[in-house]
């Protein structure tokens, strides 16, 4: 299991589909696709790392 740490910054999905100028559900299947890890909190929300996210946002951009 893995562990977050204080310093690390979590990305709310609306928050990753503006940096990717998508449709937040969009985003929502990528994580149920396996492109990107998602973390659900307490209350059943998901939260995108943004350290992947923006590893994610490098790659795409470019090719």
């Amino acid at each position: 299991m893995n562990r977050l740490t204080d310093a690390e910054v979590l990305l709310t999905p609306a928050e990753v589909a503006a940096l990717f100028r998508v449709d937040p559900k969009t985003v929502t299947r990528w994580a149920q696709a396996g492109k990107l890890t998602s973390i659900r909190t307490l209350g059943g929300h998901r939260r995108y790392r943004e350290s992947e996210v923006r590893e994610l946002l490098k790659a795409t951009t470019q090719k």
